[in-house]
């Protein structure tokens, strides 16, 4: 689980740059400014996923469950979270009516939210 977790904070942050990039230039063409802030919001919290999960993927040890769920709960709801939303922006530009995708977004944020829920209790037992 630990190389799994490095493995899916390193892609993150490397489609979180990707990703960044073209939302800065060629969707900046295509997308309204509302889209494209939304798409920008993707990117961001796609790169903390990122983060988080390169620091957690060197501190857990990955023995237990919860440290596991730790690292599942963040990668899932990144993927829900952040996809959800670039889908969304670009479903215009795709010629796709993927507004099922809506309810997707705040679950994956859920995700993510639990995910440092866990996290801090983790920390608060003090199991370093």
């Amino acid at each position: 689980m630990k190389t799994i977790t490095l493995v899916f904070g390193a892609v993150y942050g490397c489609l979180s740059v990707i990703f960044g990039a073209f939302g800065a230039h060629a969707l900046k063409k295509i997308l309204s400014v509302e889209r494209l802030e939304s798409f920008e919001t993707g990117v961001r919290y796609q790169m903390y996923a990122a983060f988080y999960l390169l620091i957690v993927g060197y501190i857990l040890k990955f023995e237990t469950s919860s440290e596991r769920w730790i690292s599942i709960l963040m990668i899932a709801g990144t993927l829900l979270f952040s996809f959800s939303i670039y889908l969304l922006c670009l479903q215009d530009s795709l010629g796709a009516n993927l507004k099922f995708l809506g309810p997707i977004t705040p679950l994956g944020g859920t995700l993510m939210i639990l995910s440092w829920g866990m996290l801090i209790f983790y920390f608060a037992k003090g199991r370093l």
